[in-house]
């Protein structure tokens, strides 16, 4: 008697049609739904022939769609990708994509919308200090590496201070 509910390999193609998934992220989506190991398996390697499981393609994806949309930064989207199961060098490659000019510039962004304190406030050492602290802890969350964190907040506290 087969057991009640989807195959795996429906449960597979229910959950790649809502989103690409990593070779990790389907085995852990499959084991959770209490289908045999060697179903798992199965699953996985008929998946991977038919071209429907690619960890690079999915990495490549998951990078230049966070990046464009969340406005996430490298740090941030290598954590992610670790957390799906991606290969670090598969995740270095997808990484390679983001563009150092297109990283810093959501950076400024951010920052810019970030900053609530006006310039003239900007005179005052300890009103400055603290939103040098807030800017850095936002950029730092949303995951830029530190060197673009201090040029960043740098340049747009100073740009805030000219422009009043």
């Amino acid at each position: 008697m087969t057991a009640p509910g989807p195959s795996p390999w429906d449960a597979a193609l229910r959950l790649l049609g809502t989103r690409a998934r990593s070779r990790a992220e389907m085995r852990e989506r499959l084991e959770k739904r209490e289908f045999t190991a060697d179903e798992v398996e199965t699953t996985l390697t008929r998946l991977d022939k038919a071209g429907l499981l690619d960890d690079a393609e999915f990495a490549d994806e998951w990078v230049r769609s966070r990046h464009l949309y969340s406005g996430r930064g490298r740090v941030a989207l290598k954590r992610e990708l670790r957390v799906k199961g991606i290969d670090e060098e598969v995740a270095a490659q997808a990484l390679a994509q983001i563009d150092p000019e297109d990283e810093r510039a959501n950076a400024v962004r951010l920052a810019e919308k970030k900053l609530r304190v006006s310039g003239e406030e900007l005179a005052d050492r300890e009103v400055r200090a603290k939103a040098y602290r807030r800017l850095a802890g936002a950029l730092g969350r949303r995951g830029f590496p530190p060197d673009i964190v201090g040029s960043v907040v740098k340049e747009v506290l100073d740009n805030a201070s000219r422009s009043c």
